[in-house]
């Protein structure tokens, strides 16, 4: 069983969102030369990407399914799209909204052997590496993670 998709219109998850606007800012800053959003689901995800678009990624990959994809299964997806991209930096929303899961970005980290960086609160890029700020229990933690890199990005990143 699971919930019936039909007529739902899609919108994109808030922490995706956030992911987005951090790459938007280092773009503008300089630090970023492009912005490639990707989204693994069915055709409606193309609203989604479209967002993401409208808010300022240049390009868009709809890696396109109808069936229901587990967070190891969006990582191995991703790894494909990463492995042909070749960016510097990944950003991921650090959860899924449906699902609640808190996988994806460790996962793909750990398939592609880059670093990682979970839950970013503050993210600072230079010299081959980012600088990453990060919420954990009790506190805020700065880590230095040599790129390229898996980011999971949390709530107070940004505002989108």
């Amino acid at each position: 069983s699971g919930v019936e998709l039909a007529n739902v219109k899609m919108s994109m998850n808030p922490f995706d969102e956030i992911a987005v606007e951090e790459a938007i800012r280092l773009k503008e800053a300089g630090k970023v030369t492009e912005i490639v959003a990707v989204s693994v689901g069915p055709a409606q995800a193309q609203e989604t990407l479209r967002t993401a678009l409208a808010m300022g990624a240049d390009r868009a990959i709809l890696v396109k399914t109808d069936e229901t994809v587990e967070p190891l299964g969006v990582a191995k997806v991703l790894k494909g799209v990463v492995e042909a991209e070749q960016p510097d930096l990944v950003f991921l929303g650090k959860q899924a909204i449906d699902d609640d899961a808190n996988q994806t970005g460790q996962m793909l980290s750990a398939l592609l052997n880059w670093s990682q960086a979970t839950f970013a609160s503050k993210v600072e890029l230079a010299d081959g590496s980012a600088k990453v700020t990060r919420e954990v229990d009790g506190g805020l933690q700065t880590i230095d993670v040599k790129l390229p890199a898996i980011v999971t990005v949390d709530l107070r990143l940004n505002q989108p």
